[in-house]
């Protein structure tokens, strides 16, 4: 069983942006408007989501180039502590984040899960891939067989159950004989 994170990852830092101590950040998390309100504090973190010890308050945001502009309470022009925010992580309480619905699952629970198929075991979600496309892709370790990377996607994910620890997909047609 995996043990659930302390700290989500909703956010990497990509770079400071202009002379008034922006930041560009690339968006982990599809619920950016309840995560990136003003007042929120997030902490940073390092790439697999450990805090460091440093946190931002939030003070405005703006859309930018498929991310945001994060404006932080903090910072207030472009300094070195800004420019040594590249690379990290912003990092909410798991306590804070928004309740899962009932169809929802984190990333992170998916691995190590068991795949089955019409009740036949196909392997273990070894890994989640982010798609270019803004979605997910499951590396499934299969026994003697090459890794088998299956979308994320309502078509072929029949069924994904957190307590049993299994995750059933319906394969097209040939999927399996790769």
């Amino acid at each position: 069983m995996t043990v659930a994170p302390e700290y989500l990852i909703v956010g990497v830092v990509l770079k400071p942006h202009g002379i008034r101590g922006e930041l560009a950040v690339a968006l982990e998390t599809d619920r950016p408007n309840e995560v990136y309100h003003p007042g929120r504090v997030l902490r940073t973190g390092d790439p697999a989501g450990k805090p460091d010890g440093g946190c931002v308050t939030v003070e405005r945001t703006r859309p930018f180039k498929g991310g945001l502009l994060l404006k932080t309470a903090e910072h207030t022009s472009r300094t070195e502590a800004v420019d040594g925010l590249r690379g990290r992580t912003l990092l909410l309480p798991r306590e804070e984040a928004h309740p899962l619905d009932e169809d929802e699952v984190w990333t992170h629970e998916l691995v190590g899960m068991r795949v089955v198929a019409d009740g036949a075991p196909v392997g273990d979600v070894r890994e989640v891939y982010d798609a270019p496309a803004g979605g997910h892709l499951l590396s499934i370790a299969r026994q003697d067989r090459s890794e088998l990377l299956v979308p994320f996607v309502r078509d072929l994910v029949r069924k994904v159950d957190r307590e049993a620890r299994v995750l059933e997909i319906e394969p097209r047609e040939g999927l399996l004989d790769l």
